[in-house]
């Protein structure tokens, strides 16, 4: 909770601004800032070059001269942020502006090697695989967090006796901390779903070439290791054709999605003064420009609204995918890659969302006790205690009606109106005077994951259980793609020291500079070195 209190930020019965986390959600979309889309795109072409170069020079494809010069123009370049590119006029797009840079830096010799092996095909495919990492991870995180707080504010509010409902009826009494265990439950699955989708982006497609691989024998299994890939794709056309993961991700999302807005469809319904079982604090909720009464809990409808976006991203990217044959296709790469971002996105602004709307919802106890008492949510107990009893159900069910029915004409309780009617009053007699309370028959549910008994405390630690080794899951991709930034980091580092000077400004003794050299064949040395190794 904020608990601002500052000039400006009350409105008619509020005392506190909105939260600055929802705050950043809900109004900031109309900024008009769009980060730095050139200097992103070109930050992991970078990267993936890096690698490559380490790969190529490792294998002795590209002379370590012409690569040590490469990576250090290129580290040169990223310390830069790319400014010298950023001017060049892009009509055959991004990476051949920044390549042209390249070779016009270091010659024709040096810059031209660095696409030894390799097509803007793989290359694509890679990137892409490179920028989901952030928004993934971030959503990974988001929903990790909304699950440990569902699970906490099940573990403080088991004791909150509340009525379940069915078709916006009361129907049998469990509690708060009960249902709130239960979303954790459809959140945890989510998780899960989303770790699984993520596990296409951990395979490397770099070395697939345009379609058909390449004859230079390059090592997709070392750059796979540089840039915090668990392999490399074993099939060319699967490498450049397929983006499955686009669809598995924003598929995982949706399903998400789904379960969030029925949550906050629930909190709505829950939030409203007719039923006044949940109270959210000013900081959580909006006035009205014109009434100031109006505690309005917007958020939730933003949680709605956000909460589909993957699901339209999926049936956008699927449709743009199903035009394309299974090879390297715009529709695949592009048109239907675009969809993942706002998907990814937004869907974690839900799941923010949804997380501070738990956080900060308190129940009301006494109503909602009150509801399910009212709601007369212990019927089905009183119906199962005549079973037990050896009456068959459906005579049962026919009684208990009937006691329900007496209880509205004569405003007397359940258990009163149980001792009252003569088909129920001998079950009914040897019970103490609480035995339908809601509370009681809440506890008394202790099976098939009732709210009774040790259920809702082996749900909880179970649950807990399961958060811990997805989250341990999560952590170890973060681990691994972080260290595998600085493994690749010390190995150009390495390589660029190896060579002693930098090859764009060494001469060689002869007066001529290294990206200049022709072997005594007249073949450059970067060539001869592919033509040796693919002879091999």
């Amino acid at each position: 909770m904020s608990g601002t209190q500052e000039a400006g930020v009350h409105t008619g019965r509020l005392r506190t601004g909105l939260d600055p986390r929802a705050h950043r959600i809900v109004y900031d979309q109309y900024r008009t800032e769009d980060g730095d889309p050139v200097g992103d795109e070109l930050r992991l072409i970078s990267e993936v070059d890096r690698a490559h170069l380490v790969m190529l020079a490792e294998r002795g494809i590209v002379d370590t001269s012409r690569a040590a010069a490469l990576l250090d123009t290129v580290d040169a370049l990223r310390a830069e942020d790319f400014a010298p590119v950023r001017t060049r006029p892009m009509p055959r797009g991004l990476y051949l502006a920044y390549e042209g840079w390249l070779v016009d830096r270091l010659g024709q010799e040096t810059g031209g090697v660095l696409h030894t092996g390799r097509s803007r095909n793989d290359l694509n495919a890679t990137t892409v695989r490179l920028k989901v990492r952030g928004p993934y991870g971030r959503l990974l995180d988001e929903t990790a967090e909304l699950a440990r707080v569902l699970l906490d504010k099940g573990e403080e509010y088991r004791d909150v006796t509340m009525p379940a409902y069915t078709h916006g009826q009361p129907a049998v009494p469990i509690s708060y901390g009960h249902y709130l265990t239960g979303v954790a439950g459809g959140v945890l699955r989510s998780l899960a779903g989303l770790l699984d989708a993520g596990r296409e982006i951990d395979v490397n497609p770099l070395g697939a070439g345009a379609v058909g691989g390449t004859s230079v024998p390059v090592d997709p299994a070392r750059t796979a290791d540089l840039l915090g890939f668990t392999a490399a794709v074993p099939n060319s056309v699967d490498a450049v054709a397929s983006r499955d993961f686009v669809l598995r991700m924003l598929s995982a999302a949706a399903v998400l999605g789904v379960l969030m807005a029925r949550v906050a469809r629930d909190l709505t319904w829950w939030t409203t003064e007719e039923f006044g079982l949940l109270r959210m604090a000013d900081d959580l909720v909006g006035s009205s420009s014109m009434m100031p009464q109006k505690r309005n809990p917007f958020l939730l409808e933003h949680i709605q609204g956000r909460s589909t976006a993957a699901l339209a991203g999926f049936t956008g990217a699927a449709a743009a995918m199903s035009t394309a044959g299974y090879t390297n296709a715009i529709a695949v790469g592009t048109e239907a890659a675009r969809h993942l971002w706002p998907g990814l996105a937004d869907t974690t602004q839900a799941v923010t969302l949804l997380r501070l709307v738990v956080d900060g919802a308190e129940p009301d106890r006494d109503r909602m006790r009150e509801r399910a008492r009212e709601g007369f949510t212990s019927a089905t107990y009183l119906a199962e205690r005549l079973v037990v009893d050896g009456i068959p159900f459906r005579t049962a069910h026919h009684l208990v009606g009937e006691t329900v029915l007496g209880a509205l004409d004569s405003g007397t309780p359940l258990s009163d109106a149980a001792r009252a009617h003569p088909g129920v009053a001998a079950a009914a007699a040897g019970y103490p005077a609480d035995w339908l309370d809601p509370e009681t028959v809440a506890a008394a549910c202790a099976h098939g994951g009732g709210p009774g008994g040790t259920g809702t405390a082996d749900a909880l630690a179970r649950a807990r259980a399961e958060l811990a080794e997805l989250t341990a899951e999560s952590a170890g991709r973060r681990a691994r793609w972080a260290g595998a930034a600085e493994r690749l980091s010390a190995e150009a580092a390495k390589l660029v020291a190896s060579d002693g000077v930098r090859p764009d400004e060494a001469v060689a003794s002869d007066g001529v500079r290294p990206d200049e050299a022709v072997a005594s064949d007249g073949v450059p040395p970067d060539a001869a070195a592919v033509k040796a190794v693919a002879a091999r």
